[in-house]
C-alpha cells in the first residue's frame, strides 16, 4: 500500500513525499495529485481569458498580438504567481494560527497539571466528574496568598522601622520629618514638639494630628444616622462618576488613534460636565428624570428620612422599606468604612509592639480612643506613653465645633482682659515713680499751648480711641474667606504677649513682697497660662476638612525616643491602608502615550527614513516574466527583493 511508503522518521526531508518536511503533500489529502489540480486550475483560467480577449477584439488585431505565441504565455506566468502568492499566505497564516493554537492548548494541559497539588490522573478524573468549578485548590491557593502577604507586610515593616531609625540617625535630631514620609506629608493638620511641664529637660511632649478627606478614603466613612436616600444617591453618584470616566477614556483613545492631539485638562472637565445631563436631571418630581435612570423615583420615596434604625412598632419585615433597607444592611455600606479604619489602627499597633490597655469604641459617633495606659493623670503616668483619637468629622460637626472653639477664645480673651485691668489698677495705685503717661498727661495742657502760639494743629491726646494696642500691631480687616477660616494666629500671638506683660508688671509693682493681692491674681494668671496652652494645643476646627482624624498625644523621653520611632512606623502604615493619597490628575490622565502612534514607528533602512511607495507588509512582492518561453509546471516566486523593508 501507498502508505507503507511514509516515512517514520520526522528527520526525512523531502519535497513530495507526504508529510515530510519541506514536502508540498499531505495525508489530509488523501494522495491526491496536487500538482495536476493546480495546473489545471491556472489553464482552465487562462482559456477563460484568451477566449475573452479573442471574442472581442478583430482578427486583424489578434493576429498582429501574436495571441497563441505571447499573451498566453504572459497570462500563464502571471496566474501561476498570482496563485502561488496567495497561496503561500495562506500556508504562512494557517500555520502560525496552528502553532499558536497548539502552543496555546499545550500550556492549557501543563497549567492543568501544575495548577492542581494533585497526581496527573487524579486531577483529570476531578475534571470529568466536577468541572474546573469543582475540586480545584482555590482555598489552598487563597491561603498561600495570605501567608505570602502577611510575610511582605512584615518584611515592609521592617524596612519601615530601618529607614526611620537610620534617618533618626544621620539627622541626630526629632521633627515632623520623623513621622510622616514625604508622599503623606500633606496630610499633616498639626505638629508640635514642647518640653514636659513636670520633666522639661528629659521629657518631650508631641502633639500630632492627620487629617485624610472623605475623597482620599479607600473605604468611604459614613455616619451611623446616615439616611439611606443619601447611601443610595451617593452609590448612583459614584457609578455615574465611573460612567463619565469611561466616556472619557474611550474619547482620549479615539483622538489617539485618529492622530489628534491629547485633550487638556481643561478639555476634560467641560466634556466631563458636557456629559453629566445624560445620566442626571433637575427635575425631582418627574419619575421620568434622568436623575431616576439607575432607581426609580418610587423606591426613593418609599425610603424618604428612613435612618440607621426603624422603631419596633413600625417594623414589618415584609414591606418594601424594610427590605431595601436590609439589602443596604447586607452589603454593610454604612458601617465598613470606620470599621476598616479602626481594624486597621488596632492591628497596626498589635503587630508594631505598641500594646494598649484602653480602648472605647464610640461606634454611632463615629469616634475611637485608644490609651496605653488607663490612668489619666499624667503625675501618675510613666514618660513613655501615647494617647490615639480616631474621629470622623462631617461639614455639620464642624461648623459645630468652630462656634464652640470661637466662644472658648472668646471667653479666653474676656478672662485676660479682666486680669489686665486688676493688674492695671494695682499698677496705677501702687506704682512708686512715674512713667511715660504720666508725664505725658502733666504736660498736655503746656503742650498744646505750645502749638497754638507757633499756629500749629492742635491734636487730643485721647488714649481711649487709640487704635494700637501697643501688644501686637494693627491688624488688618478679614476678607470673606478669612471670615470663614479663621486662624486666630494674631490673636493668640497677642494674649501670648500680653501673659508676659502682666507677669512682667506684677514683678514691677511688688518686686520681691508677695501680699495678697499679688498671690491672688498670680494663681488666676498660671491658671489661664495653663489653660490658654491647652486650648492652643488642641486642632483648631477652621484648618480641618470633612473626613477622618487622626490625634495623637505622644509622650517620650528625649534620649530614648521609643514611642516616637514605634509611632511613626504605625502612622505611615495606617496611611497606607485607609488613605489613596493625594492624586494629581495632570499626571494621572495619560492612559496612552502618543509616541506609540508614531508615522516612523515603522522603522526603514533608507536613506530618508520614509516608506516606500509600493511597500507592502509581510507579503512578497509580485514579479513578472518577461521569458517569451512557455512555462512549465509551476513558476518559482521565492525571488529576493532589494527593497524590503525590516518591520
Amino acid at each position: 500500500m501507498a502508505h507503507l511508503d511514509l516515512p517514520k522518521s520526522p528527520n526525512v526531508f523531502h519535497p513530495e513525499k507526504p508529510s515530510a518536511v519541506g514536502s508540498r503533500n499531505s495525508l489530509a489529502q488523501e494522495f491526491r495529485d496536487q500538482q495536476s489540480e493546480v495546473e489545471t486550475v491556472i489553464r482552465e483560467e487562462v482559456d477563460k481569458v484568451m477566449n475573452h480577449v479573442t471574442a472581442k477584439l478583430p482578427k486583424t488585431t489578434l493576429e498582429r498580438l501574436d495571441v497563441m505565441g505571447g499573451i498566453k504565455e504572459k497570462l500563464y506566468n502571471y496566474f501561476n504567481q498570482n496563485y502561488q502568492n496567495m497561496f503561500n499566505r495562506y500556508m504562512t497564516t494557517t500555520e502560525d494560527e496552528m502553532v499558536k493554537k497548539i502552543r496555546n492548548y499545550v500550556d492549557k494541559e501543563e497549567m492543568k497539571a501544575l495548577a492542581r497539588y494533585t497526581p496527573r490522573e487524579i486531577a483529570q478524573l476531578l475534571d470529568q466528574v466536577g468541572g474546573i468549578d469543582k475540586f480545584n485548590t482555590g482555598e489552598i491557593e487563597k491561603s498561600m496568598i495570605n501567608m505570602f502577604g502577611h510575610l511582605m507586610g512584615h518584611i515592609q515593616r521592617g524596612m519601615n522601622e530601618l529607614e526611620n531609625d537610620t534617618n533618626s540617625l544621620l539627622r541626630q535630631k526629632v521633627d515632623v520629618g520623623a513621622f510622616v514620609r514625604g508622599e503623606n506629608a500633606y496630610s499633616i493638620v498639626k505638629c508640635a514638639f514642647k518640653d514636659n511641664f513636670y520633666r522639661p529637660k528629659t521629657v518631650t511632649d508631641v502633639k500630632l494630628s492627620v487629617n485624610i478627606l472623605d475623597s482620599e478614603l479607600i473605604s468611604p466613612i459614613f455616619h451611623y444616622q446616615t439616611t439611606v436616600t443619601y447611601l443610595i444617591k451617593d452609590l448612583i453618584s459614584k457609578h455615574i462618576m465611573d460612567l463619565l470616566d469611561k466616556e472619557i477614556e474611550a474619547l482620549k483613545d479615539a483622538r489617539a488613534d485618529e492622530g489628534k492631539e491629547d485633550l487638556t485638562d481643561t478639555e476634560i472637565i467641560f466634556e466631563k460636565m458636557a456629559k453629566v445631563e445624560d445620566y442626571t436631571s433637575d427635575e425631582k418630581d418627574s419619575p421620568d428624570s434622568g436623575r431616576y435612570k439607575f432607581v426609580a423615583k418610587t423606591i426613593l420615596d418609599r425610603l424618604d428620612n428612613l435612618r440607621a434604625e426603624i422603631s419596633v412598632s413600625e417594623y414589618d419585615a415584609l414591606n418594601v422599606r424594610e427590605n431595601l433597607k436590609k439589602i443596604l444592611d447586607i452589603e454593610n455600606i454604612r458601617n465598613r468604612g470606620f470599621n476598616t479604619a479602626i481594624n486597621s489602627i488596632t492591628s497596626i499597633l498589635d503587630t508594631s509592639k505598641m500594646g494598649y490597655q484602653f480602648i472605647e469604641n464610640m461606634k454611632n459617633a463615629r469616634e475611637c480612643m485608644i490609651r496605653e495606659y488607663e490612668e489619666t493623670n499624667v503625675t501618675q503616668l510613666p514618660d513613655e506613653r501615647y494617647q490615639v483619637r480616631l474621629t470622623y468629622y462631617d461639614l455639620e460637626q464642624l461648623e459645630v465645633d468652630r462656634v464652640a472653639y470661637d466662644k472658648q477664645f472668646n471667653s479666653f480673651y474676656v478672662e485676660l482682659m479682666r486680669v489686665w485691668d486688676v493688674v492695671e489698677d494695682l499698677y496705677q495705685a501702687k506704682k512708686r515713680r512715674m512713667d511715660f503717661e504720666d508725664l505725658a498727661a502733666k504736660l498736655k495742657r503746656s503742650i498744646e499751648q505750645r502749638k497754638k502760639k507757633f499756629n500749629f494743629e492742635i491734636e487730643e491726646y485721647n488714649f481711649n480711641e487709640k487704635e494700637w494696642n501697643e501688644v501686637t500691631f494693627i491688624k488688618s480687616v478679614d476678607t470673606d474667606v478669612q471670615k470663614l477660616n479663621r486662624s486666630y494666629l494674631m490673636e493668640k500671638e497677642e494674649v501670648r504677649k500680653r501673659f508676659v506683660i502682666l507677669k512682667d508688671k506684677l514683678e514691677r509693682i511688688y518686686e520681691n513682697q508677695n501680699p495678697v493681692e499679688r498671690v491672688a491674681v498670680e494663681e488666676r494668671l498660671d491658671f489661664l497660662i495653663r489653660e490658654f496652652t491647652r486650648f492652643d494645643y488642641m486642632i483648631n476646627p477652621y484648618h480641618i476638612q470633612p473626613g477622618l482624624v487622626l490625634d495623637i498625644d505622644i509622650t517620650s523621653i528625649k534620649r530614648k525616643k521609643y514611642t516616637l520611632s514605634s509611632m511613626a512606623n504605625v502612622l505611615n502604615e495606617f496611611l497606607h491602608g485607609v488613605s489613596k493619597g493625594f492624586q494629581d490628575a495632570a499626571f494621572a490622565s495619560f492612559s496612552r502615550r502618543r509616541s506609540t502612534v508614531r508615522e516612523d514607528i515603522n522603522q526603514s533602512f533608507s536613506a530618508t527614513g520614509e516608506e516606500d511607495s509600493n511597500y507592502q507588509m509581510n507579503f512578497v512582492e509580485e514579479t513578472t516574466s518577461t521569458s517569451t518561453e512557455a512555462p512549465e509546471g509551476i513558476v518559482d516566486v521565492s525571488k529576493e527583493d532589494d527593497g524590503l523593508t525590516e518591520i
